[in-house]
């Protein structure tokens, strides 16, 4: 009996090529396995081999997304792969997105089962959760020995044919996706079973769980915007010219501050936009349209404002993960009120 041949797809650091210094590698693919691979090849058994690897820097992958798209798939086409697994991607967004895209292509592609694996708050899961099986995992790779068991039997399941159980039994992230089935209790017992338990204080499970949504309250308003201390926070990736704190393009995890001391308005001569998300053109050509010194230090010439800081903050939005955005916003904001900042404009895109 032949193998199911597998392909995988990893990024330039679990590949062991390199980190963040290699992330524009153009795709590549290797015979055979490679680091995790190694656990993955493990947990499926003898019946499957994994007959190729796929590699694509994470900033390549992203800055690049058809034409990363197109060549990845004619790389795979003569392995002639049966089943297509990318990652686990953990709790990294650029390559979470670049599993959850060529894995649904691949699947569209070749007609193949294709699956990957992410933390919950990887922004690949939200964007690809309807269109894939993404295998529920750790935040870092340290849960690398526990992810790989589970997607090598989501996989087997696929291959297989098998029914596949609901998301806590088979370990995926829920997808949205209702199935009608045949119960032997009916709806309106259930209901008064759950509330019973909820009255008890027992714990009880939900048959319509409702999504969460964050709520932060309103700042209190400035009474007198004449003494107020004004700074600028934006996600439009505006960064002085190189990108010396190599913000990603897309799926940031860090954030830079920038000093505009002594400018009364911001050159493109100076500074840039590395955002991934939106078209760049204008804000190349006049980065006040992100970043407004040229409007708010008219503003603090004329007494409208008490101060303007001498410096903003920047990073990306697209795609970045809820807890990045938490650690920025906290981290930000403990810088800004140390400094007597009393007021903060948000610029996006």
């Amino acid at each position: 009996m032949s193998k199911i041949k597998v392909v995988h797809y990893l990024n330039q650091f679990f590949a062991q090529i390199g980190g963040e210094e290699m992330a524009d590698i153009e795709p590549e693919i290797r015979e055979g396995l490679i680091g995790p691979g190694l656990a993955l090849q493990q947990a499926l058994g003898a019946d499957y081999e994994i007959v190729a690897t796929v590699i694509c820097g994470d900033n390549y992958f992203g800055s690049n997304l058809e034409e990363a798209q197109s060549r990845i798939l004619e790389l795979i086409k003569p392995y002639s792969p049966q089943l297509f697994i990318a990652g686990p991607a953990f709790n990294a967004g650029r390559y979470g997105v670049a599993c959850g895209t060529i894995a649904a292509a691949v699947e569209k592609e070749f007609g193949i089962p294709a699956l990957t694996g992410m933390y919950v708050e990887n922004p690949g899961v939200e964007m690809f959760k309807k269109d894939l099986y993404i295998i529920e995992t750790a935040n870092s790779a340290a849960g690398m020995r526990k992810a790989m068991p589970k997607i090598a039997n989501l996989a087997q399941k696929l291959i297989k044919g098998d029914e596949i159980l609901p998301p806590a039994v088979d370990g995926y992230h829920e997808r949205g996706i209702r199935v009608n089935y045949f119960h032997d209790q009916r709806g309106s017992a259930r209901a008064v079973d759950m509330l019973l338990q909820k009255v008890k204080g027992e714990e009880y499970q939900t048959e319509y769980p409702m999504p969460y949504f964050d709520r932060v309250p309103p700042a209190t308003p400035i009474a007198d915007m004449s003494k107020a201390k004004v700074a600028i926070v934006s996600s439009g990736g505006i960064v002085p010219v190189g990108n010396p704190d190599r913000i990603e393009s897309s799926s940031a995890t860090k954030f830079g501050k920038y000093d505009v001391t002594g400018m009364d308005r911001m050159s493109k001569d100076d500074f840039i936009s590395i955002h991934g998300g939106y078209d760049t053109a204008y804000i190349l050509e006049d980065p006040n349209l992100a970043i407004p010194l040229d409007v708010l230090r008219e503003m603090e010439k004329e007494g409208r404002i008490g101060e303007l800081a001498n410096y903003f903050y920047s990073t990306t939005g697209t795609g970045t993960s809820v807890g990045n955005a938490e650690v920025f916003g906290t981290e930000i904001g403990k810088q800004l009120l140390a400094d007597g900042v009393t007021a903060v404009i948000l610029t996006s895109t």
